[in-house]
């Protein structure tokens, strides 16, 4: 059994106080965080542009437009959520690697793809039923349902992929992802749900 003596767990507190020195100052979390929180903002605009130009989808499927915004609430919940828990396992050293192999990343990965889609068909149906009780136009339960988990499930596996490349490469070269990880899948979400939603229904119309 190895013997640890007290200098040995002085220079661990004076290792670990580098490490907090070096990934929680003020200076760190500003100079790391503010690009991406700034692109996040750019991110919120470019999805109000693609939301634009959806006008002729909205108008042919009655409903869509109740359901845009709860699938990018939805998508930004969940893929942040996905990031966070990532970057907390990689300080964890519970993952040091994009191994798909890995019983973590793999447990993170597809609890939150059974999220996405519970959640996703979930949305549909309130999209419907909301639009009726309100006295809106519906395109219909099943339309609305498969706009919403086809687009749900598309944007998830693509972002839970690059959420985990993107919290190892970023910490592999000295970042903090916890920093990162969140207002880059956030800003890539929002744009990402809204090209899915727009591919989706445009296959709707023409099926």
């Amino acid at each position: 059994m190895a013997n640890y003596s007290i200098e040995d767990e002085d220079d661990f507190d004076f290792e670990y106080e580098g490490y907090l020195e070096e990934y929680a100052s003020i200076q760190s979390i500003v100079r790391e965080a503010l690009p991406f929180e700034l692109i996040a903002v750019v991110g919120g605009i470019i999805s109000g542009i693609l939301l634009s130009g959806m006008t002729e989808e909205i108008e042919m499927i009655p409903g869509l437009l109740v359901l845009v915004p709860g699938i990018m609430g939805l998508r930004g919940n969940i893929s942040s959520s996905l990031g966070s828990r990532l970057t907390s396992a990689i300080h964890m050293g519970l993952i040091d690697g994009v191994d798909w192999k890995n019983k973590e990343l793999q447990n993170n990965i597809v609890g939150s793809m059974v999220l996405t889609v519970i959640i996703s068909f979930l949305l549909g149906v309130l999209s419907h039923s909301v639009s009726v009780v309100l006295g809106l136009q519906s395109a219909g339960l099943l339309k609305l349902t498969f706009i919403s988990v086809t687009a749900g499930f598309i944007s998830g596996i693509l972002l839970a992929i690059l959420s985990a490349y993107l919290a190892v490469g970023t910490f592999r070269l000295g970042l903090d992802p916890d920093n990162i990880v969140t207002p880059a899948i956030a800003t890539v979400g929002d744009i990402l749900s809204m090209m899915t939603i727009f591919f989706v229904a445009r296959l709707v119309l023409y099926i």
